[in-house]
């Protein structure tokens, strides 16, 4: 099958795939997710959020782009001044993401957690 033909059989992506595919990329990141910690507590400058990092002011702007990108940050101009504040709604698409494995998880640990236990039932010499 041809490259181009290869392309036609790929499932297509549904728009909840898809921004789920920009906030998982953006929070791949240390420093973005250190940038978005910093803001959960208000809203910052950019100047404010470069503080931190040992990091130029383009590449601070770089992360920034990437966040608002994804929707997890808006950023309000004033003349020269840049003010970023948290935009938590794509965690949301996360955690619902997330709840799908959930139930598989706490099902696993509780499963886990009865063997512990049995285990610790049985006398030491087995």
């Amino acid at each position: 099958m041809s490259a181009r033909h290869a392309s036609r059989a790929r499932p297509r992506r549904s728009s909840v795939e898809a921004r789920l595919d920009f906030v998982f990329r953006a929070l791949g990141d240390t420093t973005r997710r250190r940038i978005l910690a910093r803001l959960s507590r208000g809203p910052a400058t950019v100047s404010e959020l470069a503080e931190p990092f040992d990091m130029s002011l383009p590449a601070i702007s770089r992360h920034l782009k990437v966040l608002e990108s994804a929707r997890l940050i808006a950023r309000r101009i004033d003349g020269r001044v840049h003010r970023c504040s948290l935009h938590a709604e794509p965690l949301g698409a996360v955690d619902a993401w997330l709840d799908q494995y959930r139930e598989f998880w706490e099902g696993t640990l509780e499963a886990l957690a009865t063997y512990a236990e049995a285990r610790e039932r049985l006398p030491r010499g087995r």
